[in-house]
């Protein structure tokens, strides 16, 4: 091969053919035939493939039903490749076990470790799934196998590249871990900031009025409204709204004809309350800005939360935004199931704290400075996360160049 010559010193390229002993099939038992499962062979699926290593899988079958399926007994440190449904996933047996017919398994020669070569088709996961074939399902043969070319040093300069690269992904998985610990406290910690704010000492004094006292829910058009069929307007769809973040991701222009009938309307400063599950419990609520002409359209799945004299926009979404008040909107859903909504009355008549508008302008920017703090740590912990992601695979190229 042409790339031999970039193989490092006492390296050489082999075609997996000749470095596979046997390959192995797998098979399920019949599921209608209970004595055939709950037994003490564990059985695996592609599915259970989530690590290099397989223990086990969810599921056991018995004796009988080993020798009357085609499935196979593997010996621990069997290379088990998912040739069919999750093409790409490679793992080694840890011990003794069975698996379905989306896997095959390979005993390699003693030539080999079986641990480099699990690594290294782990390397090539972009290649098995270009390679795979078929009409309607897509697997990969034996031949397509046999046919890959693979760098292989001496067998002692195999282990410790393998051991090498188990020690670098352990690197990875602890630096992954802390980045989602990072992750998941951006996620939580807005709810306590909402928690100190509206389960206070002081929240307890404060004078409580219905929504529908304090807001107009879903307020008509003005009467007499006109505005030019082509004229550009703001139209926001469920999917523009970002429920983490509570924001619009990116509004649509579009001309007023387009939305001029079938529409919600609003105004600026307006809150969007999404009505429909799962996108109420998802946060899809804003408070919309930057309209044009301060009017815009969208989907009939939102309600319209417009403030009154005596409340703020800010205080009013931070409040529907709780995750107290979310799952109580949920015992008041109508409608069938996959389709339900939150009722108007329920917000109309729901209790808000209306404490004056000095205090509410001063803890809602408390919020805010809070919360832009909180975006700042998620975003560079996700930028960093997309990073970490990353090197697995540069690992596995270094690797198998002979660079570690």
């Amino acid at each position: 091969m042409s790339q031999q010559s970039q193989l490092p010193k006492g390296w050489r390229w082999l075609k997996l053919k000749d470095v596979i002993r046997e390959f192995v099939n797998g098979g399920t038992p019949n599921t209608n035939i209970p004595q055939f499962w709950n037994g003490g062979i564990p059985w695996i699926t592609s599915a259970d493939i989530k690590n290099l290593y397989v223990s086990k899988g969810r599921k056991y079958i018995s004796q009988e039903g080993l020798y009357n399926s085609s499935t196979h007994l593997v010996k621990k440190d069997t290379v088990l490749i998912a040739t069919r449904t999750g093409v790409g996933k490679v793992a080694i047996a840890e011990n003794d076990l069975c698996f379905s017919q989306d896997i095959t398994g390979v005993v390699c020669t003693d030539e080999i470790f079986p641990e480099f070569l699990a690594r290294y088709l782990l390397s090539q996961g972009d290649n098995l799934i270009r390679i795979q074939r078929g009409a309607t399902i897509k697997g990969l043969t034996r031949e397509d196998i046999e046919s890959l070319f693979i760098p292989l040093p001496a067998f002692a300069e195999q282990r410790r590249i393998a051991a090498k690269i188990q020690e670098l992904m352990q690197d990875v998985d602890r630096a992954r871990a802390a980045c989602k610990k990072q992750l998941e406290a951006a996620k939580v910690l807005p709810t306590a900031y909402l928690r100190e704010v509206f389960e206070s000492k002081e929240a307890k004094n404060w004078e409580k009025k219905k929504l529908g006292e304090v807001c107009i829910i879903n307020p008509s058009r003005p009467k007499n409204f006109t505005r030019a069929p082509n004229e550009l307007t703001t139209f926001i769809p469920m999917a523009a709204v970002d429920g983490r973040t509570g924001t619009v991701a990116k509004s649509e222009v579009v001309p007023y004809l387009k939305v001029s009938k079938g529409y919600t309307y609003f105004e600026e400063n307006d809150v969007l309350f999404a009505k429909i599950t799962p996108c109420m419990q998802n946060g899809k609520h804003v408070i919309v800005r930057n309209l044009i002409d301060g009017i815009g359209f969208g989907t009939t799945e939102f309600h319209v939360l417009r403030p009154g004299k005596e409340i703020l926009p800010g205080w009013i979404w931070y409040f529907v935004r709780r995750a107290c008040f979310l799952h109580e909107a949920t015992t008041y859903f109508s409608g069938a199931v996959g389709q339900q909504r939150v009722p108007k009355d329920f917000l109309a008549n729901y209790s808000i704290p209306c404490p004056p508008l000095s205090v509410q302008k001063y803890l809602v920017a408390g919020l805010n400075e809070k919360t832009a703090g909180l975006e700042k740590i998620y975003m560079a912990a996700k930028k960093q996360l997309d990073i970490i992601n990353v090197f697995p695979q540069k690992i596995l190229n270094r690797a198998f160049k002979g660079e570690l």
